[in-house]
């Protein structure tokens, strides 16, 4: 007798997710005869490991390099045996009854070829996803241009979300989303596979499409609901995502439309390519040195204006200093100042006055230290350091109060780690083990009390209340934070409560049973909210900042000293490349090698990698040397493996 539903994930790189995931998933499938396949395609996280560690009724594909979401999932698709094939993304958390209810759906709709489901993010609210319409040349041309987003409750405008149908009642639909995706296997035997010249985005679309022309219908499903954590969201704001999506609706369309709509609707996905391009640059440029150039402009005409009044004031007419000596000075003391501030941490989230303080401070000395040693005729004037140095200062301090009061998030004065409230609800075994392993991360709390599920309470001194007592609790005790212990309340209590407090404003997170990891972020990968023990992780902001300062001095000295080191070099015309391109910031002298890392906190391609030292002769051994270098980073770390490898510093 053939089994009733077969689970398929596809898994990158994602260990603490999938491992909530599973979690959730066998919890589901409780008296229901199921399988569950994880296709890996060739994560180095040590996700496999975690598989055959604690999931081994888990049937493992492991693959040797990413074949992309649709080869990954016609992998496991070829060996299910289950009445209905779950097409899952690890990133997900399911209810207990969310298996049960939507099989019983399916039973009693035989027209139905597949199903979606009522999708939350992972601050419980709505995800417009779930319920999506086919996007023909028009519905494109109303999301591109944003009145599908002005007329939600129009079913002329609102067909891409079907935004006008209620998102708690059940649809037909046009496309299900691939995160979940419930399909009759006798279905698929009749449509094919999953198209594999998608390689990520656009195969869900596909497939939705060629149910509905085979005769069967697609359904949004409202009776239970997952969280979806949306690994995409973040990546929204970047070119490469936009590019890689929007060419995947071309493929789509090429494929199903007529000639002359497909034209059209390739004239409108490379017309969306460039203006959200171009917006996914402007927001970059936003995010990074808009600010900084606020800071330069504001600082330099400050400069200006301390010496006109000085001059006047005290040499008693206008233009004393010369302008050429003024016009070359004046922007080197304001980057100095920006560049100390930077390395101190003042451009740091959470804002830090102090830092800001004391990065303008040292900028100070140092520029009064090199003014000391310049020949007379460029010292002009001791006294507009000292006066330039009291201005900066209180312009910085100045703005980031402005910012804060206008509540730029990353002008926080005082960020929501370092001003965690947080409220753990489970039982006191279960939050004295999520307590211990916060303690063991760097994230800062300023207060944790232990929320009960258990009918009595608990004598624990941190005990503030009961978890049907939620909401008191919140407001009495100001909570901005809220662990669930996944061991002693279900799936579905969590996504109800989820649902129920998402207009406190609180952050929720969950903490599955013997696990090392805290996850809740909005998004699979907004890093900062993944709490895992860190030693001294190279992704910090100090360490960043550190890193980039020692590229920056390891390259002027090799550029200073370059006509003897060029000598050791087997590849001399690279090794002078290679300055250039670290001082510039496109390349780090010690990193994991030219390629990126999804699995590893972002660091730039670098020239030299730990990992390519003698000793690392397997790929396991690599992966382990990269994973202990990024966990516990330490400047004198790079400065060894740069001057133990000079000859290589022209690959």
């Amino acid at each position: 007798m053939p089994l009733k539903l077969s689970v398929i994930i596809v898994n990158y790189n994602v260990k603490h997710f999938l491992e909530q995931c599973l979690f959730s998933v066998f919890k589901a499938l409780k008296g229901i005869d199921s399988e569950v396949f994880v296709v890996d395609n060739n994560s180095v996280d040590g996700s496999l490991a975690l598989l055959r560690e604690k999931f081994a009724q888990v049937k493992i594909i492991s693959n040797n390099q990413n074949l992309g979401f649709s080869r990954a999932n016609n992998q496991a698709i070829r060996l299910a045996t289950g009445k209905y094939v779950l097409l899952l993304n690890p990133d997900t958390v399911v209810q207990e009854d969310t298996f049960s209810q939507t099989l019983a759906f399916m039973d009693s709709h035989p027209d139905a070829g597949g199903l979606g489901i009522k999708m939350l993010d992972g601050k419980g609210a709505f995800l417009p996803e779930s319920k999506r319409g086919l996007p023909t040349p028009e519905v494109a041309f109303y999301k591109i241009f944003g009145l599908a987003k002005l007329f939600p409750a129009s079913k002329k405008f609102g067909q891409y979300h079907l935004t006008y149908l209620n998102k708690n009642a059940n649809h037909e639909v046009d496309v299900l989303s691939g995160a979940f995706m419930l399909i009759r296997k006798e279905t698929l035997d009749k449509i094919g596979l999953l198209d594999e010249t998608f390689f990520m985005y656009g195969e869900d679309i596909d497939l939705s499409y060629r149910i509905t022309q085979a005769g069967y219908k697609n359904y949004y499903f409202a009776g239970s609901s997952i969280i979806h954590y949306k690994g995409e969201s973040t990546k929204k704001s970047s070119v490469n995502y936009v590019i890689v999506f929007y060419k995947a609706m071309a493929i789509f369309a090429k494929k199903h439309f007529s000639q002359k709509n497909a034209r059209l609707f390739n004239l409108l996905i490379h017309l969306a390519i460039y203006l959200r391009a171009s917006v996914a640059i402007l927001v970059r440029f936003m995010k990074t040195l808009f600010f900084p150039a606020i800071d330069f402009v504001l600082i330099l005409a400050g400069l200006y204006f301390c010496k006109d009044v000085y001059e006047i004031k005290f040499k008693l007419y206008p233009n004393f200093y010369s302008k050429e000596i003024i016009g070359l000075f004046f922007p080197l003391y304001t980057l100095v100042w920006m560049c100390f501030v930077y390395f101190s941490g003042g451009y740091d989230t959470p804002t830090s006055l102090r830092k800001i303080s004391r990065g303008v401070l040292a900028g100070s000395a140092f520029i009064l230290i090199v003014y000391s040693l310049l020949p007379e005729y460029y010292r002009f004037s001791r006294a507009l350091i000292l006066i330039g140095s009291g201005y900066t200062l209180m312009l910085f301090l100045a703005t980031r109060l402005v910012y804060n009061g206008l509540k730029i998030k990353r002008f926080r004065l005082f960020g929501h780690k370092a001003n965690a409230r947080i409220g753990v609800i489970g039982s006191e075994a279960e939050f004295e083990r999520v307590n211990a392993l916060l303690s063991s991360t760097h994230v800062k709390y300023e207060y944790i009390g232990f929320v009960s599920n258990e009918k009595n309470g608990s004598a624990n001194l941190s005990y503030i209340g009961r978890f049907e007592q939620i909401n008191e609790v919140i407001d009495v005790h100001e909570l901005n934070e809220i662990i669930f212990c996944a061991r002693d309340i279900s799936s579905g209590e969590i996504i109800d409560q989820m649902i129920t407090l998402v207009t406190k404003g609180v952050e929720f997170k969950i903490a599955p049973p013997e696990s090392l990891s805290i996850i809740g972020s909005n998004s699979i990968d907004t890093a900062g909210d993944l709490y895992v023990i860190d030693i001294n992780n190279v992704g910090r902001p100090e360490n960043k900042r550190n890193k980039r300062l020692v590229d920056i001095v390891v390259s002027l000295f090799l550029l200073a000293f370059f006509w003897i080191f060029i000598w050791f070099q087997d590849h001399k015309a690279n090794f002078i490349a290679n300055i250039f391109k670290v001082l510039f910031g496109v390349y780090s002298w010690v990193g994991y090698g030219k390629s990126p890392r999804k699995d590893l906190p972002s660091l730039r391609p670098s020239v030299l990698s730990p990992a390519d030292a003698p000793g690392a002769s397997n790929e396991e051994r690599k992966n382990k040397i990269l994973l202990n270098y990024s966990k516990d980073y330490q400047v004198e770390n790079d400065l060894k493996i740069i001057f133990r490898r000079l000859p290589e510093l022209g690959q």
